[in-house]
């Protein structure tokens, strides 16, 4: 959604467990290495920051930097927020990825209040708070919201939705929330859920388990071209020998290839792929063309 988000005026983007530390080198760089942050060590989180700064969005670390727990972090983060973004920007508009109840905007968390209370009263603003965790499915049904079941029994999403009331106004589970997203079951293709395509974003790039030298286990990574061993690749995978996650005859391979084969999620373009093995030494390297221009 940062792109269309973009085009509505909002140029600026906050994200949980980012370093300030990082803040100059990373808006130089362009792209995230385990120096950034916490989550964007996760190659989908990162891809979130990196198109955050194509887009052209000031990003903005708010963690907490002290060792703070409860009211007393979230207390922080809100001010780190409402310092680092309106200080000398008073008319930013804000997009803040932040997780689970960090973003309620009433009732008691963790004795105190969430972040975005203590946001709404610094910052003397209403946030727009988007609640994505719960309506989600899990590997055991039992574990689900009842009334996530229900809805995707009943609807069989293919993409994300929310529900609205006749007058216009969005439904949340919650009411420490403005709304609730409900997402669809999760689909497996060689063992990799499809909503790594990010809405048609990124496409499967099949990786021959050859390129591992027979040395199981076997991480295998894409980087953008130009981009050196330190950034945090745009996806990778683990290919472990037979039994585990893939091997001789397992049941991802659908192919006369003997090797296992594994599928990387990627948008069009140019990448360095690289296979290293469990000591984290690199055996092999190529490059390779996504998609369009091949």
């Amino acid at each position: 959604m940062l792109a269309a988000l973009r085009e509505q005026g909002f140029d600026t983007f906050a994200a949980e467990t980012l370093y300030q530390s990082d803040m100059p080198a990373l808006a130089t760089r362009g792209y995230a290495t385990s120096a950034t942050g916490f989550y964007t060590e996760e190659p989908i989180y990162a891809e979130m920051v990196r198109e955050a700064l194509r887009l052209g969005y000031r990003v903005v670390a708010y963690e907490a930097l002290s060792d703070a727990t409860g009211d007393a972090r979230e207390a922080e983060q809100a001010r780190n927020l409402v310092r680092d973004v309106f200080g000398d920007h008073p008319q930013a508009r804000l997009v803040v990825n932040a997780g689970y109840a960090h973003i309620q905007e009433q009732g008691k968390y963790l004795g105190g209040m969430a972040m975005a209370q203590h946001f709404a009263r610094l910052a003397d603003t209403d946030p727009l708070t988007i609640e994505q965790t719960m309506m989600i499915p899990h590997e055991n049904h039992a574990s689900d919201h009842p009334w996530y079941r229900e809805v995707v029994t009943k609807l069989a999403p293919k993409q994300p939705i929310v529900f609205v009331d006749n007058t216009g106004n969005a439904w949340s589970l919650k009411k420490a929330y403005d709304l609730s997203v409900f997402f669809p079951e999760e689909v497996l293709q060689r063992g990799r859920p499809t909503w790594l395509a990010m809405d048609g974003m990124r496409e499967p790039f099949q990786v021959s388990g050859r390129i591992c030298d027979l040395d199981y286990p076997c991480m295998v990574e894409a980087r953008y071209e130009g981009q050196p061993d330190q950034a945090i690749p745009a996806d990778r995978y683990v290919i472990e020998y037979k039994g585990r996650i893939a091997g001789y005859g397992d049941i991802l391979r659908q192919s006369t290839d003997p090797y296992p084969i594994a599928e990387l999620w990627l948008r069009p373009g140019k990448y360095e792929l690289l296979a290293r093995n469990r000591a984290n030494v690199i055996h092999h390297r190529q490059s390779i063309v996504v998609g369009a221009g091949k």
